[in-house]
């Protein structure tokens, strides 16, 4: 118990006490605490979703899948060392790996372009998509994004176009395509890797329309409430998993993944072969149509009639 709980304990046994009329009083000032509470706790999530030793796609990569063979190129502009794809091998079957990555030194973060995609990063996803739809291999996506990179020259090469190819070409992939997310899922660069047939986040990670900064500054009118725009946007994976965006939680150890990158991955593994065994199974023009049914699923609306 806080100090502060305490202390309100003591004002409410005062007041029984006195006879004093201060229910809703008390009530509020109870409901700013676990809002409170609450806030900073959602913003540990962002945190743990941001640490810097938090596994990278290709610490996953390396611990899950045998004989990667990274693969370059969009073969149309050149190759985005943001977005890795390439082939591997999961327990003996061969699927196609699509991820976002960022660096851990500066100079690494500089060549990732932290993780910030463009255009031709997206194209080469969808290019390496369409080989394993020809060749029959799943696609399994690790999303890790703060959000697709909105410089000049990824403006003046389409990079909006590019994401909506993605969104419209994955809904209709005739190969079954897992998605987790591992760290941050934002906006339309998480988007553009996170169509798929089942769709995970890793306890601690993040998935948001916009980052709770750049909310806290258009709606709030001031990035210092970054924590407050955080806790609204419901951005947790457990607000993702209530709204039915996402099918399940990967648990992570106490601490985060980075306190225990091995025992993640194993977890991770486990999804991915579960569901493979089962909707490798069936077949791809079934997957398609839950699969659109379900991305039709997410959201709440209401149908008014005109009169």
């Amino acid at each position: 118990m806080s100090n502060i709980e305490a202390k309100i304990l003591e004002l409410k046994k005062l007041i029984e006490e006195s006879g004093i009329e201060a229910g809703d009083e008390i009530t509020i000032l109870e409901e700013k605490i676990r809002s409170g509470s609450k806030t900073e706790a959602v913003w540990k999530q962002v945190e743990l979703a941001r640490h810097p030793n938090r596994p990278y796609a290709m610490d996953y990569i390396t611990r899950i899948f045998d004989n990667f063979i990274e693969l370059h190129g969009d073969r149309a502009y050149g190759d985005d060392p943001a977005i890795v794809g390439g082939i591997a091998f999961l327990d003996s079957r061969p699927v196609t790996i699509l991820a976002n990555q960022k660096g851990r030194s500066l100079k690494e973060n500089v060549w990732r372009n932290h993780g910030m995609a463009h255009p031709e990063g997206y194209r080469k996803a969808l290019r390496l998509a369409r080989d394993a739809e020809k060749f029959g291999r799943p696609i399994i996506t690790l999303i890790d994004t703060a959000g697709a990179y909105p410089g000049l020259g990824a403006e003046e090469r389409g990079i909006g176009e590019a994401i909506a190819r993605n969104l419209r070409e994955f809904s209709q992939l005739l190969t079954p395509v897992i998605c987790i997310i591992i760290g941050e899922g934002g906006s339309g660069g998480a988007l553009g890797l996170c169509v798929g047939d089942k769709i995970y986040m890793l306890e601690n990670a993040i998935y948001s329309v916009i980052s709770p900064e750049g909310c806290a500054s258009i709606l709030l009118r001031d990035a210092s409430k970054a924590k407050d725009a955080a806790a609204m946007l419901r951005i947790t994976s457990n607000d993702l998993l209530e709204f039915k965006v996402i099918n399940g939680i990967i648990p992570e150890p106490s601490g985060g993944a980075q306190t225990d990158p091995d025992l993640t991955a194993k977890a991770i593994k486990e999804i991915l072969v579960k569901d493979l065994n089962d909707i490798c199974a069936r077949k791809p023009e079934v997957l398609v149509r839950y699969r659109n049914q379900k991305i039709r699923k997410i959201g709440h609306w209401n149908e008014v009639s005109e009169s």
